[in-house]
């Protein structure tokens, strides 16, 4: 049974057919509402027992567990007994609420809201419409102030009330103007200190042919400002009062308005005063693109397309100076270390290369440290079989430690973070360097958050977020976790919430029971959708699927048998990881010597954020089907890992400690 959970009025649930759910006493609401507001996350039963009470009684702890019992059988009355609970999951410490989010009508408001946010007016005054009607009053409203509660209940109060003024600000666009006046008035009685609000009342006002009535607005919003705050009105204000005196032009209903205009307005200037400077506009469009690949899927996507275009325009014009600048300005954090188009990303090492070896000898080397980094970002998955190798192989290790030394040496913060990120991609020489990646991501942290670069800072914690999960620290990575989701947030970086929302995926299969684990990961693959990291994407469902199979001794399947991920889709192929994948699915199918001759031409793993994982699966193939040959490279190559989870390095998963899989080929080796 599917069941909906309400905090937007007072706390409530109802199941399928729309009818309420007992939840019994204000206990069992508060802590329902403890794990809305929680966002999915573990909240320990202390944390839950000093919140519900200001003196916690003795058997405080018992009565939490009771509360969660009885909250379970009232929004699971199906689920069988002695079975755990899939939507109150109990977790390490505590418990927490694992719902989707169109189930809770809190955080589909906000899901509606994010998702509305590049929208054109007619789906943003439909949406918001629909959104604000879920509403049935104050958020949490049967509680009362409530410490635990103050923050997100404000957080909620100010996203409903920026979307009341985005809906307005819509249907204004759309002609709609003096249906929003009533609304609008009330709005600003109720709110009098919202600037915007008052704004938007005078635009309407004056949209509907009542310009006295606009200006009456304004000065009332000046009178009310200056004599209750003790300020004077905000440039949008001032700007609007000038505009509607002098009937300008842009406050015409047909006109652009608002950040539409601003931004129409700006961009028309900057082509009007670049004219026909190539250079200029080549090394702009390098900025762009920087900014652009961080606003989600399809602006990644358009990034690298554009990126190529524009180095391929500067390569044309002859200026190595101005290729390396517009190769350089790129310095976008990346933290997966398979490249989403391999073809694009030798095209940009070579072009690197190139223009590395056209650079004059003397100086240029801020210039020479960002080429050296974009071949070692760039050149991510594809190091040596070992270090001491020559030739191309070692070119991306070589370019990386030349970066990161430059970058010491000049001492520009920003370009030393950029050069880490190679130094980061190039750190897997071998297994068990986890540490050694957790002490760069330490380093990006520290660096970053002292320089405010907001972009690095992300990156040093996810980078975090991975070697803590391989050193069996998913208490640390969770911390990690939750500072870059704050801080992407805060900033406007949607991608960062694939990679956290996988790890949380991967923290459950790491703690938690198959069926959590496997429903857990199904759910993150929604993410990965429309992300423009197909890099990522491809075949990791399945992977992780067949890892939580194999950790737990089941079936391990194959891709028909996959359910549906977040959209849908049951494709489910193997992706780049078909060829260490397919002889443990002979084995598990009794095809032995299929499995045999799949291994004898299999190749080694490349040395990327997956390597101890694929290394784990083939030595668990090899010491079925008895490849003695195979199973001594598998020690020699995981080895040096023996104290880190296998795969979880990534992340995103985790076939158990590598030392159990040494302990196997120790058992499967011959005498």
């Amino acid at each position: 049974m599917r069941v909906k959970i309400g905090v937007l009025g007072a706390v409530a649930a109802w199941d399928e057919a729309g009818d309420p759910l007992a939840l019994k006493g204000p206990r069992h609401r508060a802590v329902l509402a403890r794990l809305v507001v929680a966002h999915r996350r573990v909240v320990p039963v202390t944390r839950l027992t000093e919140d519900l009470w200001d003196d916690p009684p003795a058997r405080a702890v018992g009565s939490v567990r009771t509360f969660v019992g009885d909250l379970r059988r009232a929004l699971e009355p199906d689920r069988p007994p002695r079975t755990p609970s899939r939507l109150l999951v109990t977790e390490g410490p505590g418990y927490a609420l694992r719902a989707a989010k169109e189930d809770v009508d809190a955080w589909r408001f906000e899901q509606t809201v994010d998702a509305l946010a590049d929208a054109g007016p007619e789906r943003v005054a439909a949406g918001l419409g629909e959104a604000l009607g879920w509403w049935r009053g104050p958020a949490f409203a049967d509680f009362g102030d409530e410490r635990w509660l103050r923050t997100e209940r404000a957080r909620l109060t100010e996203l409903r009330l920026h979307a009341v003024e985005r809906r307005a600000e819509a249907r204004i666009a759309l002609g709609e103007a003096a249906a929003t006046v009533p609304g609008l008035d009330a709005h600003v009685t109720e709110h009098p200190w919202r600037e915007d609000a008052w704004r938007l009342l005078a635009l309407a006002l004056y949209r509907s042919g009542r310009q006295a009535d606009a200006l009456s607005v304004l000065r009332r919003a000046r009178a009310m400002l200056r004599e209750h705050l003790g300020v004077d009105p905000g440039p949008r204000l001032r700007r609007l009062e000038e505009d509607v005196l002098r009937h300008a032009e842009h406050l015409d209903p047909g006109a652009g308005s608002g950040i539409d205009d601003v931004w129409s307005r700006a961009t028309a200037a900057y082509e009007s005063s670049l004219g026909s400077r190539a250079r200029t506009r080549l090394e702009s469009t390098a900025s762009l693109m920087r900014d652009l690949a961080v606003t989600g899927g399809g602006g990644l996507e358009a990034a690298r397309r554009h990126r190529v275009a524009a180095v391929a325009a500067a390569e044309q014009l002859g200026d190595p100076e101005l290729t390396a600048r517009v190769i350089g300005a790129y310095d976008v954090p990346a933290v997966w270390t398979r490249s989403d188009d391999p073809e694009q990303a030798r095209w940009l090492v070579g072009a690197a290369e190139r223009t590395l070896r056209l650079l004059p000898s003397g100086g240029h080397d801020a210039t020479r440290c960002r080429l050296l980094a974009t071949v070692a970002v760039e050149s991510r998955g594809t190091l040596p079989a070992d270090e001491s190798a020559g030739g191309a192989a070692a070119r991306p290790l070589r370019a990386a430690r030349q970066a990161e030394e430059i970058a010491r040496g000049l001492g520009d913060p920003a370009l030393l973070c950029f050069a880490l990120n190679g130094t980061f991609m190039q750190t897997f020489q071998r297994a068990g360097l986890a540490a050694r990646r957790d002490a760069v991501g330490a380093e990006l942290v520290a660096l970053a958050a002292r320089h405010d670069l907001v972009r690095y800072e992300v990156l040093g914690h996810l980078v975090r977020v991975q070697a803590r999960c391989a050193l069996s620290d998913p208490a640390g990575a969770g911390r990690h976790a939750s500072a870059a989701d704050e801080l992407a947030a805060r900033h406007d970086l949607p991608l960062v919430s694939v990679f956290t929302t996988w790890f949380r995926a991967l923290r459950t299969a790491m703690t938690g029971p198959p069926d959590a684990a496997l429903a857990a990961y199904a759910d993150a693959a929604g993410c990965l959708h429309g992300s423009g990291m197909p890099g990522l994407q491809q075949g990791l469902l399945p992977l992780a699927l067949l890892s939580v199979r194999l950790r737990h001794g089941l079936p391990a399947g194959g891709p028909g048998d996959l359910p549906a991920d977040g959209s849908g889709d049951r494709s489910g192929g193997w992706g780049p990881y078909e060829p260490w994948v397919r002889p443990v699915l002979l084995v598990g199918e009794g095809r032995i010597p299929e499995a045999a001759r799949a291994l004898r031409d299999v190749v080694p793993p490349p040395r990327d954020l997956m390597y101890e994982a694929m290394w784990c699966l083939l030595a668990r193939a090899a010491v079925a089907v008895g490849d003695r040959a195979l199973m001594a490279r598998a020690r020699t190559a995981l080895a040096p890992a023996a104290a880190e989870q296998g795969g979880a390095g990534s992340g995103l998963i985790t076939l158990g400690p590598v030392a159990d899989h040494l302990a196997l080929l120790a058992d499967g080796a011959p005498d």
